[in-house]
């Protein structure tokens, strides 16, 4: 069986998908699967499932759901209950947004290791994990509002990391998707060094120098207007190659 999070919730067994239905079965199956392989206690449960006004009987009340969620289970056995509280008994990579990060931490590993088509390979793979919205089904709730936090951050690394493993080797065609891309990125996350770093470098492999240099001062300028500082060791490194009239390579990070 697996669960999928990073996007509506969806719970696959044997190539078939169960659909889960109650909204009380979907959170209570996302917390669980937060914490997949642990031991998830009745009150942070409890206080996933009723932020505000919970029942008379929470513990009564979680048991029921947990018992229809038992029922709906493709792999009933898989949610156990425990001393401590209740465990979803599955591999933790069985969970995609689990595999999701240990993919972005083995693409960023090799990347750093020089190896960028193995880096490529892995991160691609993270990304296309993705079916939408992370925690779609439960992202308005106060127990969600971090772990969204957290994937959509990891995600736009390993789209930062993906484009730097690409620099290298790409064409023209591919340049230009890259530079498509971190202007988007870049709309969003205006003081992102590194987005403006692969800017940068991806501008200078294109061949376009002029208006690589053109994007390093337009970055100079926002950090000093509205930070008062000035770009990191790496970005002025990337600089100073520019100026000396180095066509650029893919920022090692």
């Amino acid at each position: 069986m697996r669960i999928g999070v990073l996007g509506p919730l969806r719970v696959v067994a044997d190539g078939q998908e169960t659909g889960i239905g109650g909204a009380r079965l979907r959170v209570l199956l996302t917390r669980l699967a937060l914490g997949v392989g642990g031991v998830v206690s009745p009150t942070a449960l409890s206080e996933a499932l009723w932020p505000e006004d919970g029942p008379a009987h929470p513990d009564t009340a979680l048991h029921s759901l947990a018992t229809r969620l038992r029922r709906t289970l493709p792999e009933p056995h898989a949610l156990r209950s425990e001393p401590e509280g209740y465990r979803l008994a599955l591999p933790p990579e069985a969970v995609d947004a689990v595999r999701f990060e240990r993919l972005a931490i083995q693409g960023r590993g090799a990347l750093r290791d020089g190896h960028p088509e193995d880096a490529a390979q892995r991160l691609r793979e993270a990304l296309s994990l993705w079916r939408g919205a992370p925690l779609a089904d439960t992202a308005h709730l106060p127990f969600a509002v971090p772990a969204v936090t957290r994937l959509e951050r990891i995600r736009l690394g390993v789209r930062e990391d993906l484009i730097a493993a690409e620099l290298g080797s790409s064409d023209a065609t591919e340049r230009t998707a890259h530079l498509v891309e971190l202007g988007e990125l870049i709309a969003h996350h205006p003081l992102r060094e590194r987005l403006r770093e692969l800017l940068v470098a991806a501008l200078a492999a294109d061949g376009r120098r002029g208006e690589a240099l053109t994007a390093h001062e337009e970055y100079r300028r926002l950090l000093a207007a509205q930070l008062g500082t000035v770009p990191g060791k790496s970005m002025r490194a990337l600089h100073q190659r520019l100026l000396g009239g180095e066509k650029g390579s893919s920022p090692g990070f």
